[in-house]
């Protein structure tokens, strides 16, 4: 199963970039930050909620992806309105991440067909992944430390994890009629 054929992709991945757009406009206490990560994770649950519920089967996996994106967008939504008893949440998305990770990790993000690897060119993005994701990492430490360079480093970072997020939603190749009526099938 391709990553390509998953029902709502694209969407969600906006969803996910908009989220990051509003945790650093957060972070420089811009305004309308936090109605845009309040609307950025509600998005997320219903449309990860609707893929979900598109799969004809689900196996165990599905169940913890699931699990985990619920524990995870209660609690930034819970956070976003200032609810002070998030802990559960918080423990929720950590064991779900953790079981998640054990049972299916980094292979998620590699080719599943049998025979076919990766190309060096997805090698070469998802160590860019990394890199922008420790970038904005960083960023976001020096931002609350006040350090110099903390704004530049920041944006970089962000700038980096958003253009890997949104790089299939513009580089996607062209289905053709029958992958599109038949989406829900490969999720």
């Amino acid at each position: 199963m391709e990553n390509s054929k998953k029902a709502f992709r694209n969407p969600i991945r906006a969803a996910i970039a908009t989220l990051l757009m509003g945790v650093v406009m957060r972070i420089l206490h811009w305004p309308f930050s936090e109605g845009i990560i309040f609307i950025s994770f509600a998005a997320i649950l219903i449309l990860y909620g609707l893929r979900f519920l598109k799969k004809e089967e689900k196996k165990t996996v599905d169940l913890i992806k699931m699990a985990l994106v619920l524990f995870w967008t209660t609690n930034g939504l819970l956070t976003i309105l200032d609810f002070t008893h998030t802990l559960f949440f918080q423990i929720g998305t950590a064991f779900t991440f953790i079981v998640w990770f054990a049972m299916e990790g980094t292979s998620y993000f590699m080719s599943k067909e049998d025979g076919v690897k990766n190309s060096t060119t997805e090698i070469i993005w998802n160590f860019v992944m990394v890199i922008g994701v420790i970038t904005l990492i960083c960023g976001g430490l020096m931002k609350l430390l006040t350090w110099d360079y903390a704004i530049p480093t920041l944006t970089l970072g962000l700038t980096i994890v958003t253009s890997y997020i949104l790089k299939d939603i513009f580089t996607a190749p062209n289905n053709n009629e029958d992958d599109i009526n038949n989406e829900e099938l490969y999720s």
